[in-house]
């Protein structure tokens, strides 16, 4: 097993709390991590038919087989078990006794919610990121390469490339999902919808030009931008609240949680096909974010993340509100810094005035440096942003 940053967070938790609910997209780790947190304690998965039967038709038997607790795999598959879940720890009265994981965000927090409210620690578990790739000794030795291999385990412990992973994924799990979620008969038309959301990613949502270039409803695009969330395989980043006496868009941005699937939904099946790829800019955009994004729930901190732009087109690709200040941050996928990166960051740290704090750029390259006022990262020092 790969090393996970989140692994002595989960041990934090359960030490507090009766039980932790591992979420975040399929096939990123939340299994394995689980059973090897709980090695000693017995695992099910809810998938399994005969095993979701026997929690459905008798919970209470069900959970008779935990007297220590244990790992409950894929959890959102059967709900009602979350209210014997609330009987059973209330009555035990134990700290870690159950370790929950779930792929899907609807039916696993709602139920959570209701049910176990008070009871349960909550922590997503997203793709690998750049500093678990580093300490293992596994990171693709060129950017291109990171970015079109992603971050899934998988690509990672297995004899296997992601042109070939990455089809048997989507039909394997995101599909399905689909079909549990919405109910789409129609999966050539989402599946486009998804492809057309890759071509928009680190770009204004617009719901309304999505919908049309897809041959669907304004409403149809909305339900299923929210399937898409609920399935950890994209996020939506907010604009930020303070307009700075400039008239702000008022549209959140799409963004991919993995950079590897961005690339095989948007037919990159070489990484050098990055050199020369129209869309280089939004999907380096897309990694760094979704790392800076790994880095925050890594730690069990909520990611406060925003971005600015005002009517005239001015825009910081990143802000990262913490104790009351903004940090201000630039991504830009070149490999060599130009002067011309730092115009909008230092006009918004002009206009924010004392709620700016560390401005940073984030580029393509590797050196390590100040200017102009600046932090410069390169794109293996992205963790550095945090500290």
């Amino acid at each position: 097993m790969i090393p996970r940053a989140a692994e002595s967070l989960v041990h934090e938790l359960l030490a507090g709390f009766p039980i932790v609910t591992v979420t975040g997209p399929r096939q990123s780790g939340k299994t394995t991590l689980a059973r090897k947190v709980l090695a000693e304690r017995p695992y099910r998965s809810l998938e399994d038919p005969d095993v979701r039967a026997l929690a459905l038709d008798d919970p209470r038997g069900f959970l008779a087989q935990f007297p220590d607790g244990g790992v409950l795999d894929e959890v959102q598959r059967a709900p009602e078990l979350f209210s014997y879940l609330q009987t059973h720890v209330d009555n035990d009265g134990r700290m870690g006794l159950f370790l929950l994981t779930g792929s899907q965000q609807f039916g696993l927090l709602s139920g959570i919610s209701q049910s176990l409210a008070g009871r349960s620690a909550f922590l997503e578990l997203l793709p690998l990121s750049q500093q678990e790739l580093d300490a293992s000794g596994l990171s693709p030795e060129t950017l291109n390469r990171r970015i079109h291999t992603g971050g899934y385990p998988a690509l990672f412990d297995r004899p296997v490339t992601p042109r070939r992973w990455f089809p048997a994924y989507v039909t394997a799990y995101v599909e399905r999902d689909v079909r549990q979620l919405l109910k789409v008969h129609d999966l050539d038309t989402f599946q486009r919808f998804v492809r057309l959301c890759a071509g928009r990613s680190g770009q204004i949502l617009n719901l309304s030009s999505l919908a049309n270039d897809c041959g669907i409803t304004h409403n149809t695009a909305k339900a299923w931008i929210s399937v898409l969330e609920a399935s950890y395989l994209v996020f939506l980043l907010q604009p930020h609240h303070a307009n700075f006496n400039k008239r702000l868009v008022k549209s959140p941005k799409l963004y991919f949680f993995d950079s590897g699937l961005l690339c095989w939904l948007l037919g990159i099946h070489d990484p050098e096909q990055l050199d020369v790829h129209p869309l280089r800019g939004p999907i380096f955009e897309t990694f760094v974010i979704g790392e800076l994004r790994k880095a925050w729930v890594n730690r069990g901190e909520v990611p406060l993340f925003y971005f600015w732009r005002d009517s005239n087109g001015n825009e910081v690709d990143l802000l990262i509100e913490s104790g009351g200040k903004l940090m201000p941050i630039e991504i830009k996928s070149g490999q060599t810094v130009n002067r011309d990166y730092f115009k909008t960051i230092e006009r918004w740290t002009e206009l924010a005035g004392a709620m700016a704090t560390n401005p940073t750029l984030i580029y393509a390259g590797d050196d390590k440096q100040s200017r102009r006022g600046v932090r410069v990262l390169g794109w293996r020092q992205v963790e550095e942003v945090g500290g």
